[in-house]
């Protein structure tokens, strides 16, 4: 029996591209798991932070955080994102980044590694992403974690107490490191079985596609000195 694929994605739940990136893979995913030799595949969520720098109440929009903080003129910016917008709705997200609230997010990835611990991740940070660009929740305060991450399967109380604690700051800061360690500089980053690395919101049929590949690589029989 061929061991499942690891992919280990680092991502931002406050990159848009990310969670286009999240739903291309799990578009290309299903596409390879109605092979007949269907590859078995493993995700892994790790933490990345877009800009650590951030506030957790940002003053001010989207529009605003790009381009004070990124140098960007306004009208370029609203034209960056109407453009990831179009892009999001061809991968079936509804974006409003009129609603979006920017913020902190390494609250929201120590919740993941709590999530992670209880088998929720993958459902966690759907949740997350879906909140953050679709409905203009503020991931930045522990009673809209909770409530998310009670959405999502998880008990409140235990979610509360993994916030307030801050023991999973630590993985945090182990994801990031192990991010530095790639020379990753960008997400969406997809590392593939430890050793493809694939970045950016690549199209379904791409993720389809390496994972077929990787699958094949992996059943063909070492080669034995005669």
């Amino acid at each position: 029996m061929t061991d499942a694929i690891k992919i280990d994605v680092w991502s931002d739940i406050a990159c848009p591209w990310c969670y286009i990136g999240k739903r291309n893979l799990e578009k290309g995913l299903a596409e390879a798991s109605a092979d007949e030799d269907a590859p078995a595949v493993e995700v892994t969520f790790h933490s990345f932070e877009l800009s650590p720098d951030t506030p957790v109440d940002f003053e001010g929009d989207e529009l605003d955080f790009l381009s004070q903080h990124k140098g960007m003129a306004r009208e370029q910016v609203q034209q960056m994102l109407e453009r990831v917008t179009g892009v999001a709705a061809e991968a079936g997200l509804d974006y409003h980044f009129d609603l979006l609230k920017h913020t902190n997010t390494v609250k929201a990835h120590e919740l993941l590694h709590f999530a992670k611990e209880q088998g929720r991740q993958h459902e966690l940070a759907e949740r997350l992403m879906a909140a953050y660009f679709t409905e203009g929740r503020h991931l930045g305060r522990e009673d809209e974690l909770v409530a998310l991450a009670t959405d999502a399967g998880l008990d409140a109380d235990a979610a509360r107490e993994a916030l307030q604690s801050g023991r999973y700051l630590e993985a945090v800061r182990a994801d990031q490191a192990q991010a530095q360690a790639y020379g990753i500089n960008g997400v969406p980053f997809f590392v593939i079985d430890g050793k493809y690395g694939v970045s950016g919101a690549q199209p379904a049929e791409a993720f389809a596609q390496i994972v077929r590949q990787v699958w094949a690589e992996n059943r063909e029989p070492a080669d034995v000195d005669a």
